[in-house]
């Protein structure tokens, strides 16, 4: 078992400014220690690192730890795409010990179409040219926007995390339906079945899910599609263990090889892990 997408942070430290307090469930110390004790009696061999905060120094933490954690398979990071170094600094990163890929965090961005600026094409050719994937963080209002930029860019290797956030919470099925289903037709577009539940507001039950999940499956198959305990954020409104035993019923998946898929070898091949 192989998770696609959990998280480290150190309070105040590594330029860390979220979670703030008002998250009790996530104010706190996460690392290597605390995942190895929850991941042990639930089989997991081996995990995704992906940053958390817009900032070097986080990610500069994270591949110093994840270079003495054999857990920790790959680390997802973040730099400044549209600064003018960005070249040098992916280049740099791509040499470190289990980097993978990059995440801009587009949710926190005000421009839903930032990620199509031409100031972030020498940045975006770097990732190419090092086999960098990309994550992306995104809200549906993004996706239109996503959609062109994966045809802009065939070249690049590009995940949406925890399924575009659809609006559960609101049963906002469309346009976000229509739209996964345009960037699943694009084959190196990938999926996470990840970070659902904090989606769903106050009533993340089976029912709520279930069509979410269902059109995730139908659109990008177990081949391109990875299940992710997006641990700890996923302490909010659920548990590590939960999350993944829903995400196995609400797949509808049954068949041994679709299983090993979405709760291990896509990732791996996604991520060359």
């Amino acid at each position: 078992m192989i998770d696609a997408h959990l998280h480290f942070w150190r309070i105040g430290a590594h330029g860390c400014a979220w979670p703030t307090p008002d998250l009790a469930a996530l104010h706190r110390d996460f690392g290597p220690e605390d995942l190895a004790a929850l991941g042990a009696p639930l089989g997991l061999t081996g995990a995704v690192l992906v940053q958390s905060q817009a900032n070097d120094l986080d990610t500069d933490w994270l591949l110093d730890l994840a270079r003495a954690e054999p857990l920790i398979l790959a680390v997802v990071g973040w730099t400044d795409l549209a600064a003018t170094d960005a070249p040098a600094r992916i280049a740099d990163l791509a040499h470190r010990p289990k980097l993978r890929g990059l995440r801009p965090m587009l949710q926190d961005l005000a421009d839903d179409a930032w990620i199509l600026d031409p100031a972030l094409e020498p940045a975006v050719a770097a990732m190419i040219a090092h086999d960098l994937t990309f994550d992306a963080l995104v809200r549906p209002r993004h996706l239109p926007s996503l959609l062109t930029f994966a045809h802009r860019w065939p070249a690049l290797r590009i995940v949406i995390d925890h399924g575009g956030k659809p609006d559960i919470a609101a049963g906002g099925l469309d346009p976000w339906r229509d739209d996964i289903a345009a960037l699943a037709a694009l084959p190196q577009v990938f999926c996470k079945l990840s970070g659902l539940l904090t989606e769903a507001g106050p009533d993340p039950s089976p029912r709520v899910l279930a069509p979410y999940v269902a059109h995730l499956v139908e659109a990008f198959g177990p081949s391109r599609l990875m299940w992710g305990s997006d641990w700890p954020v996923v302490n909010l409104a659920g548990d590590y263990a939960g999350w993944r035993e829903l995400a196995r019923r609400l797949s509808g998946l049954s068949q041994p090889d679709d299983l090993a898929a979405l709760f291990g070898e896509t990732a791996r091949r996604f991520y060359r892990l």
